[in-house]
């Protein structure tokens, strides 16, 4: 695995660590190191050659720092003599960028293929609001149309096998976050992500805020239930690869009644209110959720209990058993 050293002035290496571990979860091999005021070129150097001393490979490694030649890049530069042709440094920083070579090492990656990845995933992860300050190549970057859209073929139309592909289906109160449209997109690559919701398909704000949260080259839509179990049906979406975002296990239920064919839910998280028994971190369930729940497994459905791809998965029956003994 490639390890990532992070390097910065200040303690801003420490805080997007921090933020990466909250969207994909903790990270082996990864480690942060910062330039303190007090200290000079020499201790960012040791902190940086112990830092990768401490990774399992060090082989691979890629170096991300805050500004082209600053001390971070001039003493990651130093390091790098002599082992271009394994090591990468990558400079500008940002989160999409953390994010991106994160998920570079699922696969068989090396630092090289993972520093030429992030570079594009870092340009566009610069946007600008109101969109027309954004300069012209930026603004058709984020209007890109994603594959996927078969609402714009005849009706009847088949696309592939003409059975649309469910890459995740989650319940998550927070519906399109941090956590889906990051470590979640990057993992399961969709080409779509669909929140399912009456509630929210009628509430023109939210639906505006969820669709203009979508990461580059992903379509974001919000249907109501009784839309996407027609979707479900239609042979034009033969090529999507979907990922479904449910806010409550009772919308799940409504879809996958109706026909959705979901075989398995991911259950992200559950937002605590009155009256809910707090079961994890992320899950607070009432009565109703535990009846909806039993019901979805009656009907053939696994659960995943995980925040982010890189959580172990918890064990769904013992969550809820602790459920139904805190609701009495």
């Amino acid at each position: 695995m490639v390890g990532i050293l992070i390097a910065s002035h200040g303690e801003f290496a420490e805080g997007i660590l921090q933020s990466g571990a909250m969207i994909f979860g903790e990270q082996q091999n990864v480690k942060a190191v910062t330039l303190m005021p007090s200290e000079g070129p020499s201790d960012l150097r040791a902190k940086m050659e112990a830092a990768i001393l401490s990774f399992e490979d060090q082989e691979q490694v890629l170096i991300l720092v805050d500004l082209w030649g600053g001390t971070p890049f001039n003493q990651a530069n130093g390091l790098l003599e002599g082992r271009e042709d394994k090591w990468a440094i990558v400079s500008g920083l940002n989160l999409p960028m953390l994010i991106e070579a994160y998920a570079g090492r699922f696969g068989d990656d090396t630092a090289h293929q993972i520093a030429a990845k992030i570079h594009q995933t870092a340009i566009e992860g610069v946007r600008i609001k109101p969109e027309e300050l954004e300069p012209k190549a930026a603004a058709a970057i984020a209007a890109a149309a994603p594959a996927g859209g078969g609402g714009r073929l005849a009706p009847g139309t088949v696309v592939g096998d003409g059975k649309i592909k469910y890459v995740l289906a989650r319940v998550d109160t927070r519906l399109l976050h941090g956590q889906v449209a990051t470590a979640w997109t990057k993992s399961v690559q969709p080409n779509r992500i669909i929140v399912v919701s009456d509630a929210v398909s009628k509430d023109n704000m939210r639906k505006k805020l969820i669709e203009q949260a979508a990461p580059p080259g992903v379509k974001a839509n919000v249907i109501p239930i009784d839309k996407m179990i027609e979707i479900d049906k239609d042979p034009r979406f033969g090529d999507t690869k979907a990922l479904i975002l449910f806010e409550t296990p009772q919308d799940a239920l409504r879809a996958i009644e109706g026909g959705v064919n979901i075989r398995e839910i991911n259950l992200g998280s559950m937002a605590h209110t009155l009256g809910k028994a707090v079961v994890t971190k992320a899950l607070a369930m009432g009565k109703e959720d535990v009846e909806t729940l039993e019901n979805l497994k009656n009907n053939g459905v696994n659960f995943d209990v995980r925040k982010v791809p890189n959580d172990s998965r918890a064990n769904f029956d013992d969550i809820l058993k602790k459920a139904k003994a805190e609701l009495g």
